[in-house]
């Protein structure tokens, strides 16, 4: 029997390794593949919220993600990411609140599905109001948002003389990431009214396009009146218009709403508005001071803001409440006044009803 050659020796041990080696990779291979398409959730019920700054390379990503419980190996997650050379871990914040294998936790960083919070703004709100929404939501703090709003930076083109952006926060529905700048969130929301404005300037009929000249910043406050003193959609015109009857008169507007408002500026509204408070020195007390206030008292939506850009024809100058969410319209002071005994009238008389039927079902 010949020896064998030491060469032959070497290359057969290098075969070995070589398979061995293969096989080892295989079950590594074979681990990672089971590691990649298996849901994993080893974090709290409810969820958990993860933070990837800008510039965080995808090595501390993965640390990240296993830490939280959103992987199970962050070496495992680190060797998916570098197969995917071609795709870009995206910053933000985002929520993972079920299993989830590491292929969908890395198409979901990979495509910066951030996590948005919805946040409904209703028409006619302030920016008060609308600060406080937003602190709710957990989308920013209610100085931070008003800090923002307070500066009329953002539409001193299209509103010179605007003390705010109260009246350009257009009401709508927005996504917004958790933590967001109040600069941010007033140029997204100020975007979508220079799009309503575009809109509503574009459907008025060719002769009344002058109407827009009065400019924006009176058309918008003039909006904001309409959009407080009635949610009735076809009357929305006809407020305008006894608004610009009025204003072309020289009479004072009388708005309740504006009186309100100045209460608030104050710091001294506390949901009811008293007949002394009619009285309030301010320029947004429209009881007190003649023409429009110095701007908007609310943040208007689409049909308002048409609605006084093409007020209804008539000579309306006076409207008063029914009671039911409406009102009723007259042209002259003695009709105003029927109109006004005979609803307070009707008002007195429901009340009378109504403690009458409490007393009847309290009594034995």
């Amino acid at each position: 029997m010949s020896p064998v050659r030491p060469g032959r020796r070497v290359a057969r041990i290098l075969l070995i390794c070589a398979s061995l080696l293969a096989i080892l990779a295989g079950c590594a291979a074979a681990v990672l593949r089971r590691d990649w398409t298996t849901a994993y959730a080893g974090y709290a019920p409810g969820g958990v919220f993860v933070e990837i700054p800008h510039g965080m390379p995808e090595g501390a990503i993965a640390r990240v993600l296993e830490a939280q419980g959103v992987v199970r190996s962050a070496l495992s997650f680190r060797v998916l990411a570098l197969r995917q050379r071609h795709a870009r871990l995206e910053a933000g914040e985002y929520h993972f609140d079920q299993p989830e294998t590491p292929e969908q936790v890395f198409d979901t960083l990979a495509h910066g599905r951030i996590y948005l919070v919805s946040v409904t703004l209703p028409e006619g709100e302030t920016m008060f109001g609308i600060a406080d929404l937003l602190a709710a939501k957990g989308v920013t703090t209610r100085q931070e948002f008003l800090s923002a709003a307070r500066s009329p930076a953002l539409v001193a083109d299209l509103a010179p003389g605007a003390p705010s952006l109260e009246g350009f926060l257009f009401p709508a529905t927005y996504q917004f990431p958790r933590h967001q700048s109040g600069e941010k969130i007033t140029e997204a929301m100020v975007r979508r009214f220079r799009e309503a404005w575009a809109q509503s300037e574009a459907a008025l009929p060719a002769n009344e396009s002058g109407a827009a000249r009065i400019g924006p910043l009176k058309i918008v406050t003039l909006a904001s009146l309409v959009e407080k003193e009635t949610g009735v959609p076809e009357e929305r015109a006809l407020v305008a218009s006894v608004f610009a009857n009025r204003l072309h008169a020289g009479m004072a507007l009388d708005c309740d709403p504006t009186v309100i408002y100045a209460l608030i500026l104050a710091g001294r509204y506390n949901g009811r508005l008293l007949l002394p408070d009619l009285r309030v020195d301010s320029p947004y007390n429209t009881y007190r001071r003649r023409g429009l206030p110095p701007g908007p008292i609310a943040n208007p939506g689409e049909a308002s803001l048409r609605a006084s850009l093409e007020p209804a024809p008539g000579k309306w100058l006076y409207f008063v409440a029914t009671g039911d969410g409406g009102h009723v319209f007259s042209r002259t002071l003695a009709d105003h006044n029927r109109n006004v005994a005979r609803y307070r009238k009707r008002e007195a008389q429901l009340k009378r009803a109504a403690r009458a039927h409490a007393r009847g079902r309290s009594s034995p």
